[in-house]
């Protein structure tokens, strides 16, 4: 009693149409995955310029080289108006040194962060150096002069 595999007869066995076992796929369609790449790239680049500070202040003019930022700074920025922000919250008349102080005291190490000051070009000199004097008052000794790039001398 014999059987046969192939009911075609001849051929050993295998079918002639469809073989049995897949052949690996070699080629992989990348269009997908550019696209988006490309979508978070003009995420980025939109968003980017927005995460430094969203307080809108003209700042002066310098030749000064550009420092590094550090993980650890604190933003204070006057507006033309004269109101005063520590990062990003307006704070009222007369309470940048509470609010200075509540920053000293959350520290949990001995140094002081950097304090980077963004002041308006419409600003007295005077306005500006109170609030420097009540930082430094504070303990807050390093602060950065925050200004635009210019190609001009003066």
């Amino acid at each position: 009693m014999a059987m046969s595999l192939n009911s075609a007869g001849g051929g050993g066995g295998r079918r002639r149409g469809r073989s049995s076992r897949r052949a690996p796929m070699a080629d992989i369609n990348v269009t997908p995955f550019v696209d988006v790449m490309l979508v978070l790239l003009i995420i980025f680049m939109v968003t980017a310029p927005m995460l430094n500070s969203g307080v809108p202040v003209e700042l002066p003019e310098s030749r000064a080289n550009a420092l590094d930022q550090e993980q650890d700074q604190i933003t204070l920025s006057i507006d033309a108006g004269g109101v005063i922000y520590l990062d990003d919250n307006a704070l009222a008349t007369g309470d940048l040194p509470v609010a200075l102080e509540q920053v000293a005291a959350s520290r949990t190490t001995p140094e002081m962060p950097l304090v980077t000051l963004r002041a308006d070009r419409a600003l007295d000199y005077g306005r500006v150096m109170a609030v420097m004097g009540e930082l430094n008052r504070a303990g807050f000794n390093s602060i950065s002069l925050v200004t635009s790039g210019s190609a001009d001398a003066p």
